[in-house]
C-alpha cells in the first residue's frame, strides 16, 4: 500500500528518536533518513525501522466509522416570523411615500407584534421595531405639522 507524506514522518519520528537514543550512528540515521524521504510503500517504510524497538505503526489508516443518521441531531430550523411584524415593517416603509399615513397602523401592529413574539417565541423582533421607529417618527411629524399649523391659525386671528 502506498505510504502518505504523514506515515513518512512518523517512521522519521522513529529514527530521530533511535539516534537520540544512540541505538544508531549519524551516518546510519543520515542514510535512512533519506530512504524515508523517498519510501513509497508501508513495506519500504517498515525495513527501515524493523530493527528498532519501537516502531511507527505503519499500519494502513482506518477510515472512521460513519455515524448512523438515527444518531444526527436534527437540523436547526429559525423561527419563523411573525406576520404582524412583517406587516409592522410594510406599513412602516410605506410612510415614506404616502406622507406618514400608514404611520399609526404600523405603530399598532407593531405592538400587537411585539406581544405575540413575546409569548409565541416567533421570530421578527427586528421588523417589529423598525415598523414601530417608522410609524411614530411619522405620527410625530404629524402632530408636529398639526401643531405648527394651530400656531399659524392663533397668529393670524
Amino acid at each position: 500500500m502506498r505510504a502518505a507524506h504523514t506515515d513518512r514522518e512518523r517512521t522519521i519520528d522513529v529514527l530521530k528518536a533511535a539516534y537520540a537514543e544512540g541505538r544508531l550512528s549519524a551516518a546510519e540515521y543520515g542514510e535512512r533518513f533519506e530512504v524515508a524521504n523517498s519510501a513509497q510503500t508501508y513495506g519500504q517504510l517498515a525495513q527501515l525501522v524493523a530493527d528498532l524497538p519501537a516502531g511507527p505503526g505503519l499500519a494502513p489508516p482506518v477510515a472512521p466509522m460513519p455515524v448512523p443518521a438515527t444518531f444526527m441531531p436534527p437540523p436547526v430550523r429559525p423561527a419563523p416570523n411573525n406576520g404582524m411584524a412583517v406587516a409592522s415593517l410594510v406599513l412602516g416603509l410605506l410612510c415614506v411615500p404616502s406622507m406618514g399615513f400608514f404611520g399609526l397602523p404600523a405603530v399598532i401592529t407593531g405592538h400587537v407584534a411585539r406581544n405575540q413574539i413575546r409569548r409565541t417565541k416567533e421570530g421578527g423582533d427586528g421588523m417589529a421595531t423598525a415598523g414601530l421607529v417608522l410609524g411614530y417618527l411619522s405620527v410625530a411629524g404629524w402632530a408636529m405639522m398639526f401643531l405648527f399649523g394651530m400656531l399659524m391659525v392663533a397668529s393670524h386671528g
